[in-house]
């Protein structure tokens, strides 16, 4: 080896010992260098995962790196939390959370794999959408007080699906039954396409499922909207009845929001922050969620604290009382 190839190699060893030393944040300055996973811990197809797909194509315009979405279904959203929980801090794994992995999870696993706030770092909310009850194209009743007299009727041989236990899907239906002071059936899926699928079919009697992926089977006569489960009729469907109207106190909404493992370096974080904020501000894309019931955040929302207090409202107050609700657990 000669004097030139010597000190080319000692000066690419101390090179790398620099780098080494450099703090992460001094080492992500020209962050993303490669694309991004967001993991979406449900199968294809669903609302979460649909919702997931217009923010990734969103932001990976804007960070100038694809984020490539990943689909890790599973024991309700817990086998992709933990995934995303364990994987290295450096702003390249992101979870796609929501309102089930992050508050009713904790009602339903004694031992969830993952802390909801101690093992994650919002990003930002990745918009929310009110819940409907929703029935086959041919069922019986119109709105919510018929719906509870045929539930009255019918009892414990009603059947509801949902995308699985601790599914956003099989929360509203709880709620709604603890409402309606009824019991019936539940019927566990893996993920809200086989749910709805099975609804249509006539399997299952009827379902709590977001606007999402409900609005467009909705606008094809292939399900009926009996009630909105919110104190707000949607634009989208100003025929449909809210829960409030028919007597109810009843507001089920659902959100979504990206986190990255705790201990991501802020010169990762702030470039995400700021492609969802971009993102959530877009009016055209905020036109196309808006079609679909979906409302994007908007200032104070769109800030990561807004996530952490959903969750830590939702684990003082939503979790104890649905364990308090053995039909939750079932």
């Amino acid at each position: 080896m000669n004097r030139l190839q010597r000190l080319v190699l000692r000066l690419t060893a101390l090179s790398g010992l620099a780098l080494l030393a450099l703090p992460a944040s001094a080492q992500q300055a020209d962050y993303p260098q490669r694309p991004i996973t967001l993991v979406v811990p449900f199968p294809a197809g669903g609302p979460s995962d649909a919702l997931a797909r217009g923010f990734a194509q969103q932001m990976g315009a804007r960070l100038g790196q694809s984020v490539v979405v990943e689909n890790v279904g599973g024991a309700g959203g817990t086998i992709g939390l933990q995934r995303v929980a364990r994987s290295a801090a450096d702003g390249y794994t992101l979870a796609f959370g929501t309102l089930g992995t992050h508050v009713a999870n904790a009602a339903v696993y004694p031992k969830l794999p993952y802390d909801p706030v101690a093992d994650f770092q919002p990003i930002g909310l990745a918009g929310s959408a009110p819940m409907l009850l929703l029935a086959r194209a041919d069922f019986p009743a119109n709105d919510l007080k018929q719906f509870a007299a045929w539930l009255t009727a019918r009892g414990r041989q009603a059947t509801y699906g949902s995308a699985g236990i601790g599914s956003i899907s099989h929360y509203g239906c709880v709620l709604l039954l603890a409402a309606l002071k009824q019991s019936a059936t539940h019927v566990p899926y893996r993920g809200v396409a086989p749910a709805i699928s099975d609804l249509m079919g006539g399997q299952t009697d009827f379902m709590c499922d977001q606007t999402t992926t409900s609005l467009p089977q909705i606008a094809g006569g292939k399900l009926k909207a009996i009630a909105v489960l919110s104190n707000a009729r949607l634009a989208q469907l100003p025929g449909v009845g809210t829960a409030a109207e028919a007597g109810y106190a009843l507001d089920v909404r659902s959100w979504n929001a990206i986190f990255a493992p705790r201990g991501t370096p802020e010169s990762a974080m702030a470039p995400l922050r700021q492609a969802l904020q971009a993102a959530a501000a877009d009016a055209k894309f905020g036109s196309q969620m808006h079609a679909v019931g979906v409302d994007l955040p908007q200032n104070d929302a769109a800030q990561p604290q807004a996530v952490t207090t959903l969750i830590e409202h939702g684990l003082r107050e939503d979790v104890p009382a649905l364990q308090a609700k053995q039909e939750f657990l079932d």
